[in-house]
């Protein structure tokens, strides 16, 4: 079956503004949810002392950046109470009663809340990318299809 010139142009038109469509909303859920990490993280005080001469001064997190150096200088601490949480337990059991290993846990999950923000950033910062890719395709095939509907459909005179 045969599609006219002008069902083809309409046809592109539908799929342009499709694409727009899907991605402003891929920009804004990028954008939303990483609002959302970033405020979560300045709620809970989540911060790095960025200059390292100076410690007392804390800067927050709000990037995939600083969420791995902060993860990594937590796992370096933590490597110091023991290098691997079998070497911490030996052959015994995780004793909550024990501040080194209590300190050792806390360790690992204030490491893990950070690299699960890097993963976190790190797809934000995709979706982000894909939702604008998607709007300038979009308004490529707008065009394209304008340029296609006017070179190859005839509009009569008034």
């Amino acid at each position: 079956m045969f599609i006219s010139p002008r069902n083809t142009g309409i046809l592109l038109i539908i799929l342009s503004i499709i694409a727009i469509v899907i991605g402003i909303i891929f920009i804004y859920q990028g954008w939303s949810k990483n609002n959302l990490i970033v405020e979560r993280m300045r709620v809970e005080k989540v911060q790095l002392a960025l200059d390292p001469n100076k410690p007392a001064d804390l800067t927050n997190i709000t990037n995939a950046f600083d969420a791995q150096k902060a993860a990594d200088i937590i796992a370096s601490h933590r490597r110091a109470i023991a290098p691997s949480y079998q070497d911490l337990l030996g052959n015994g059991r995780f004793d909550p009663n024990n501040p080194q290993h209590l300190t050792y846990a806390q360790a690992m999950n204030l490491e893990n809340y950070l690299y699960l923000a890097v993963t976190a950033f790190g797809l934000i910062y995709v979706t982000i990318g894909a939702g604008i890719f998607m709007v300038v395709v979009g308004i490529g095939m707008l065009f394209i299809s304008l340029v296609f509907m006017k070179l190859t459909v005839k509009i009569p005179a008034a």
